[in-house]
Order: C-alpha cells, then structure tokens, then sequence
C-alpha cells in the first residue's frame, strides 16, 4: 500500500489497521490541525479545549470502524469537520446547561451572524453555537449541497476554488450555493430569533 494514498489508508485504518491509522495521521493532520485552529478562533478564549485536543478527538472518532467505506479525502474532511462540530458542540451544550441551569435559555440569534463574510463568523457563546447549529441541521435537511459548502467553507474553512474541488463540481456552483446558504441562515436565525 502506498505512504501517499490517504483512501487506501483511510479504509484500512477503519478495518482495523493500526499501522495504517499511524502512516495516515501525518499525511491529513496539517489539514485537520488547521480546521481546529480556526474552529478554535471562534470559541470563546477560556475554552477547555485546545485545538490540538480537538484534532485528537475527532481524529479517533472517524477511524474507527466503519460500515461505509471512505471515497476519498473529501469525504474523510467533511466527516472531520462535522466531527469537530459536534465535539464543540457536546462542550457549548453541557456548559449552556451549567451555565444556565438548564437549555441555556434564549438568545437573539440573528445579531450573532454577519451572513455577509459567514467564513469569518465568531460565535463565542453556548448558547450561540447551539442556535448555530440547530439553523445548520435544518439546512441540511432542507438543502444538503448547500449545508456542504457551509461546512466545507465554515468548519473547514477552504476556499471556493478547494470547496469546488473538493464537491466535484465547479466554482460558480460553490459560489451559488454558498449565496443560498448565508441567505438561508440569515432567514433561519432570524426565525429562531422572534421565537
């Protein structure tokens, strides 16, 4: 098996392959590292967790074993990128629930997301990133190749060009769906807002 073939790796790492989980961490972690470092900028300054820790994480939990095997690189970073922010997101509900007491009540929505540069939101409270994520499940349901292009241009923070490549289609179609998106958020937020 070739050093440089991350799916070969990928694959095998999930079957169980220790080696194969070892030889793959250096050819993804740079990426993975890089994902978490600007996931990170977007929490809060007293978070418990480093982005380092986070890259750990996420990385055991997506080679472990699995059913469906890995199509590529791209599958293996919007699996990373969802898996970190759902890591982030157990943290932002378990201190909304200490924090609070309980959910961890309402907050206005809408005002925390300047839908116009998405790629440079910040959202720095549970609350926030609880509402955040609600909006983004029901984009998910409601338009998936959207929700891709959020997670691939929000969580992994790639560029058009990249997130055109990595969904295999082109540039103009990122470009589209990511307009749709931070209006489809935009109206979502707002929504959860007047709630």
């Amino acid at each position: 098996m070739s050093l440089s073939d991350p799916t070969r790796l990928l694959n095998a790492a999930a079957a169980g392959d220790k080696a194969a989980a070892d030889r793959l961490l250096p050819l993804v972690y740079d990426q993975l590292r890089q994902a978490a470092q600007l996931q990170m900028g977007r929490e809060r300054s007293d978070h418990t967790l480093s982005a380092t820790a986070l890259v750990h994480e996420a990385y055991l939990k997506l080679i472990g074993p699995r059913e469906v095997p890995w199509r590529g690189r791209r599958h293996f970073y919007v699996a990373a990128a969802e898996a970190m922010r759902r890591i982030l997101l157990d943290h932002a509900r378990t201190r909304a629930r200490l924090k609070g007491g309980g959910d961890g009540g309402h907050i206005p929505a809408a005002s925390m997301v300047d839908f116009e540069s998405l790629g440079e939101l910040s959202i720095r409270e549970p609350e926030e990133i609880v509402s955040f994520d609600d909006a983004i499940r029901r984009l998910e349901t409601e338009a998936p190749d959207s929700a891709a292009v959020v997670h691939l241009r929000f969580f992994c923070r790639l560029t058009i060009d990249q997130t055109a490549e990595a969904l295999g289609v082109s540039g103009r179609t990122v470009d589209r769906r990511w307009l749709y998106a931070r209006a489809w958020l935009h109206r979502a937020m707002g929504e959860l807002e007047e709630r």
